[in-house]
C-alpha cells in the first residue's frame, strides 16, 4: 500500500474517533442539561410548597433531587439552602403554636390553682406538692384514707394511710365502685410502719407510673360509692368519703394541666435548640459561599 493510502486511512480513523468523541460529549452534555432541568423543576415545586406553608411537601421535593438526580450539583446545592429555610420556618411556626397552647394551659391553671394548697419547705425542697385542702395531714390524724398529691412538675403520687389497733402490713390497695368495676395498685416499693400511743400507723407510697390508672378510675367514678380495700397480711376495708373523692378528681385534673404545661415547655426548648442549630448552619453556608 502506498504511503498516501496509509496516511489517508490513518487520518480517516482519527476523524472517526474525533466524531465519535464529539457526539458522545454532545450527548453527555444534553443528558446533563436534561437532568439539571428536571432537578430544577423539583426545586421550583419545593420552593412553591415552602411559600405556601406546605413544609412536608417541600422537604419531599428537596429529598427527591438528591435521590433522583445526584449529579445535579447546582440544584442540590440550592435545595440544601432551601431545606434550611424550610426547617427554620417550620420550627418558628411550631414555637408560635406552642406559645398559644401554653397560654391556654396557663389560663386553666390560674383559674383553679386557688383550690389547692401548695406544701413546700423552701429550705429542704426544690419542688413543692399540691394537695386538696381537706387532705392536709393535720386534718386527718387517726384516720385511714388515700392521700393524693401532685408536684409542681405535674407528677402524681399517692399514699395509702392506715390507722388501727393492730397492724395489717398492707402493701397495696384496691378500689371497687358500686357498679362492680375496680382498679388495683401494684405492690408499693416504699412503705413503713410506726406506733403512736398504741395506735398502729402504716403508710405505703406509690409513684405516678404505678397509680395513674388507679387515680383516673377514682376520678371517673367520683359520683359512685367506692370501697377501698387494704391488702396485706390482713385485709382492711373502708368506704371513700366524698371529700376524698373530690381530692382524687381535683388532683388528677391539676396533674393533667401541669404535665401538659411541662411538656409544652420541653417542646419549646427543643424547637429553640433546633433553630439555633439551623442558624449556625446557615451562617456557615453563607461564609462558604463568600
Amino acid at each position: 500500500m502506498s504511503y498516501f493510502c496509509r496516511w489517508f486511512n490513518k487520518r480517516s480513523n482519527n476523524m472517526k474517533k474525533l466524531i465519535t468523541f464529539s457526539c458522545g460529549l454532545l450527548l453527555l452534555t444534553a443528558c446533563e442539561s436534561g437532568i439539571e432541568k428536571k432537578a430544577n423543576e423539583q426545586l421550583i415545586a419545593a420552593r412553591n410548597a415552602y411559600e405556601h406553608g406546605n413544609y412536608p411537601e417541600a422537604k419531599r421535593r428537596i429529598d427527591s433531587i438528591k435521590t433522583l438526580y445526584p449529579k445535579a450539583f447546582e440544584a442540590r446545592r440550592a435545595g440544601q439552602s432551601l431545606m434550611l429555610d424550610v426547617e427554620l420556618k417550620a420550627q418558628q411556626e411550631k414555637l408560635d403554636s406552642l406559645s398559644k397552647a401554653l397560654e391556654i394551659c396557663q389560663e386553666a391553671f390560674d383559674a383553679i390553682k386557688e383550690n389547692y394548697i401548695l406544701e413546700k419547705d423552701t429550705v429542704y425542697q426544690e419542688t413543692g406538692n399540691y394537695l386538696w385542702p381537706t387532705q392536709v395531714i393535720e386534718k386527718n390524724l387517726h384516720r385511714s384514707y388515700l392521700r393524693f398529691q401532685v408536684n409542681e412538675q405535674g407528677v402524681l403520687s399517692m399514699t395509702s394511710i392506715y390507722c388501727g389497733s393492730g397492724n395489717i402490713h398492707h402493701v397495696k390497695v384496691r378500689a371497687t365502685a358500686s357498679d362492680g368495676t375496680s382498679a388495683e395498685t401494684p405492690n408499693s416499693r416504699d412503705s413503713y410502719e410506726t406506733t403512736d400511743m398504741n395506735e398502729k400507723i402504716e403508710k405505703a407510697d406509690y409513684k405516678q407510673e404505678e397509680i395513674e390508672d388507679f387515680i383516673r378510675f377514682i376520678a371517673l367514678n367520683k359520683d359512685k360509692n367506692i370501697r377501698i380495700e387494704y391488702i396485706g397480711e390482713r385485709k382492711f376495708v373502708t368506704t371513700m368519703t366524698q371529700t376524698d373523692h373530690q381530692a382524687a378528681a381535683g388532683i388528677y385534673e391539676l396533674a393533667r394541666i401541669i404535665s401538659d404545661m411541662e411538656q409544652i415547655k420541653k417542646e419549646q426548648n427543643s424547637a429553640n435548640l433546633k433553630i439555633g442549630f439551623i442558624n449556625k448552619k446557615k451562617e456557615k453556608q453563607e461564609i462558604e459561599e463568600k
